[in-house]
């Protein structure tokens, strides 16, 4: 093999990352795994399409090495091949961020509201939410908690805390938090909480962003 055949053949095996991660609904998917294994089904109900065509999607991330399988009886579950592809999720998106004026628009309209976006950085927040002055309320599924969270978070799933609202002191702030930027769970949180008469606000950072950031992790 020549030199030029070798540097096509090079490309070509990182052209097949690029070319898995040209999809949407796949990014989204790896979204989805960075919180922890999942079933098609469970996969396929959150980005609203159909087994079949969430199965194609996870096919072509596992051709690129991306996600692996585990079959449990009928049910294949799946999950990412390592942390360093949730990584590569949180760059392409800064990446995307920087130099995207349309996303720039659109993460914009998204932190349109001042009162919903906690003012203070990570490392305070945690010293914060360590002392007792906020409570950093992790509104993810309880299964996506128990695998990796924030420190000192607590687990209060959005489609629960309507019912549990009185499980939540009045008198301390509550910052919440969900699977990253463009993950809307936090917003509805915090909407349902300010109606409820509570100080709430949210931060953008999921747990990739988090370890992103070279920042530790909780597990349960």
């Amino acid at each position: 093999m020549n030199n030029r055949s070798l540097k096509d053949l090079l490309y070509e095996q990182v052209s097949r990352v690029g070319k898995a991660l040209s999809s949407p609904k796949r990014l989204e998917i790896l979204e989805m795994l960075a919180q922890g294994e999942k079933a098609v089904e469970t996969i396929s109900a959150e980005v609203a399409i159909d087994n079949k065509l969430a199965s194609a999607h996870l096919k072509a991330l596992k051709e690129a090495r991306l996600v692996q399988t585990r079959r449990d009886g009928k049910r294949i579950y799946y999950k990412l091949t390592g942390p360093d592809v949730a990584q590569l999720g949180v760059s392409l998106r800064q990446v995307a961020e920087e130099h995207l004026v349309e996303l720039q628009m659109a993460v914009q309209k998204m932190m349109a509201n001042p009162d919903h976006m906690v003012s203070v950085g990570r490392k305070e927040l945690m010293a914060q939410a360590k002392r007792g002055e906020v409570i950093v309320l992790d509104v993810r599924p309880q299964d996506e908690f128990d695998t990796a969270h924030l420190p000192h978070a607590r687990s209060l799933p959005l489609s629960e805390l309507a019912l549990r609202l009185a499980e939540l002191p009045r008198d301390v702030e509550i910052v919440a938090y969900c699977r990253g930027p463009f993950c809307l769970m936090s917003d509805e949180a915090v909407k349902l909480l300010q109606a409820s008469g509570y100080r709430a606000r949210k931060t953008t950072d999921g747990i990739s962003e988090w370890q992103a950031a070279g920042l530790p992790l909780a597990k349960n």
